[in-house]
């Protein structure tokens, strides 16, 4: 189904690309998905079999998900609405699914009316100056006759009010909000920063063995078009995540065919441009979407009746799969480690350095912040003696990971990572800097979860004993949480550490090894049918990229994935 729109002309005149654009892609991932899923499968009957557990040692409790609809934010605010062009107060909601919801107005949302826009921000950016915005904007917008125009320069969107916040996003309009006050104006960006942290990366925390292949497809796919390391672009679920694989295809073309042919002002070509670029995002979701789906599918009838014939012969399968990752390390592992030794290696302590500084100071600016709370909470407390009072307080403390503005100091020492990170860009090719950020950040904010909950569930048993007792546990808890926080903070920060340098430096080990390390299709010819035919399938996916050897340094430790796809053949000697 096409999407409405007055671009919709041109999307059905150039429907043809686009769905050739879209299954052309599908077509040249399945591959890649399909060897991947097997791969995640395989190792999760593995698991299964043998009672596979997480040791990663924590002494926080860890607080459960909040309930589907928590409401984090709640306001009547001015929005640019791009149906009408015009500025109007709309009631905006945030809920625990980090979509911004529009509404008419509070009795609208009260009523349960459906919402009159839903944005949900992968991959944005928020902004809170003009100049900043129109910098940004323009180049995403590659105008062909920019430089023969002399037209004065007009605002994009003419703000009712001093304090505007922009939400930049690569496929979709953007977003306008205006506050009268610089406090809201805080908030509100505030928060949608913390939106886009987590539709950018909650899907890739992910433990299932279907996002596992998925996330792995991905990387194989663009590693085999010469693209090593992170992408910008892996945000939000799987279907957004290949819809931007298709639009990074497809966006050269609309530039080319379409850009010249716009008329009219600057900002009339742009917003255009814009209007168009999502509906033709919308159109390539959707069958993204369709086509996905149809792949899982495939791979789900496949494995099922595959699975009982994997248990009974997985040791057959272990024992052919770690003789050859034997075979393979003994391929790589010289070329491996001799570039380590003159790419990486030389590197690695002052990467250490400047990646420990800002990241050490968010957690203590954390651990800070707690207790800080905690003896407000405590004093309260001594001067009232008010137990109901104290339950008010304890709950507000509940709170706190998801307060913007109390946790926003503690993420604005992660940010300095931009700044002293700036030299990977060119060294090693590593231009993402914001990815290590946002997961930062959100490491940071689920232990100050972590700390909050713990601290309510240790001081429930005393809130009903005698003033003094209960003013003596609190600080007693404090302590407690406060040791327990200390422990878990020093782990957190290690495993930053330690995929942070895997993430900057393995893209250049692999590009150097690319040559000499490209899969050989088709190299089990005699693994033929049923469990045989699967096995061959899970072989070849596991001798790629993720069982060479990562000899990077001793106190480090190969990315999520890579542990994920065979803890056994990466235990190598570093270097």
């Amino acid at each position: 189904m096409l999407p409405g729109g007055r671009h919709a002309a041109f999307l059905i005149s150039n429907f043809h690309i686009f769905l050739g654009k879209t299954e052309a892609t599908i077509k040249n991932f399945s591959p890649y998905y399909s060897r991947q899923y097997s791969v995640a499968f395989c190792n999760h009957v593995r698991s299964e079999v043998e009672q596979q557990r997480d040791f990663t040692s924590q002494f926080l409790k860890t607080k459960p998900p909040l309930e589907p609809g928590t409401v984090l934010y709640e306001a009547e605010l001015s929005q640019f609405a791009e149906d009408i062009k015009k500025w109007k107060e709309r009631y905006i909601v945030v809920k625990n699914d980090f979509a911004v919801e529009s509404y008419e107005n509070k009795e609208a949302y009260q009523r349960g009316v459906a919402p009159k826009s839903r944005i949900l921000p992968a991959g944005g950016k928020v902004l809170t100056s003009e100049d900043e915005y129109n910098l940004l904007s323009d180049r995403f917008f590659p105008d062909p006759i920019a430089s023969s125009e002399k037209e004065t320069a007009q605002p994009f969107v003419v703000l009712p009010k001093e304090f505007p916040v922009y939400l930049w996003q690569p496929f979709l309009r953007h977003g306008y909000f205006c506050f009268h006050e610089a406090a809201d104006q805080r908030k509100f960006s505030a928060l949608l920063s913390d939106c886009i942290r987590h539709v950018n990366h909650d899907y890739m925390k992910q433990t299932t063995f279907e996002a596992q292949a998925f996330l792995e497809a991905v990387q194989f796919f663009r590693q085999e078009k010469g693209h090593y390391g992170s992408w910008e672009m892996i945000t939000g679920d799987e279907v957004q995540i290949l819809s931007n694989l298709v639009m990074e295809d497809l966006l050269p073309t609309l530039q080319t065919d379409l850009l010249p042919k716009m008329k009219g002002k600057k900002n009339d070509r742009k917003r255009a441009w814009l209007g168009l670029l999502e509906e033709a995002y919308n159109l390539v979701r959707h069958q993204v979407s369709e086509g996905l789906s149809a792949l899982k599918e495939e791979c789900r009838a496949l494995t099922k009746g595959l699975e009982g014939t994997i248990r009974s012969d997985m040791d057959q399968i272990m024992n052919s799969k770690n003789f050859l990752i034997g075979k393979i390390k003994a391929m790589v592992a010289q070329p491996a480690e001799k570039s380590c030794a003159e790419s990486v290696q030389p590197f690695l302590a002052s990467i250490l350095e400047e990646l420990m500084g800002p990241v050490s100071s968010g957690f203590s600016e954390v651990r800070s912040l707690f207790e800080k709370e905690v003896d407000e909470l405590s004093q309260n407390f001594q001067t009232t003696k008010d137990n109901v009072q104290l339950k008010e307080h304890l709950d507000r403390l509940m709170t706190l990971p998801l307060d913007s503005m109390k946790m926003e100091p503690c993420y604005s020492k992660v940010n300095l990572l931009q700044e002293r990170l700036q030299d990977l860009k060119s060294r090693f090719r590593f231009p993402h800097v914001d990815l290590v950020v946002q997961r930062t950040q959100n490491d940071m904010q689920e232990l100050m979860e972590n700390a909050v909950f713990t601290f309510e569930q240790l001081l429930s048993p005393h809130l009903q004993g005698e003033a003094s007792k209960t003013a003596v546990a609190i600080e007693k808890v404090k302590l407690r949480v406060l040791k327990q926080y200390d422990y878990d903070s020093s782990t957190i920060r290690k495993r930053i550490f330690q995929e942070a340098l895997v993430q900057i430096t393995l893209p250049t080990v692999q590009k150097a090894l690319a040559s000499t390390c490209k899969p050989v299709r088709g190299w089990c010819p005699t693994l033929q049918g049923g469990v045989l035919e699967f096995e061959s399938r899970s072989l070849y996916s596991c001798t790629n990229w993720h069982l060479t050897p990562c000899p990077l340094s001793p106190h480090l430790s190969p990315s999520r994935s890579c542990r994920n796809t065979s803890s056994s053949s990466l235990q190598t000697t570093p270097v």
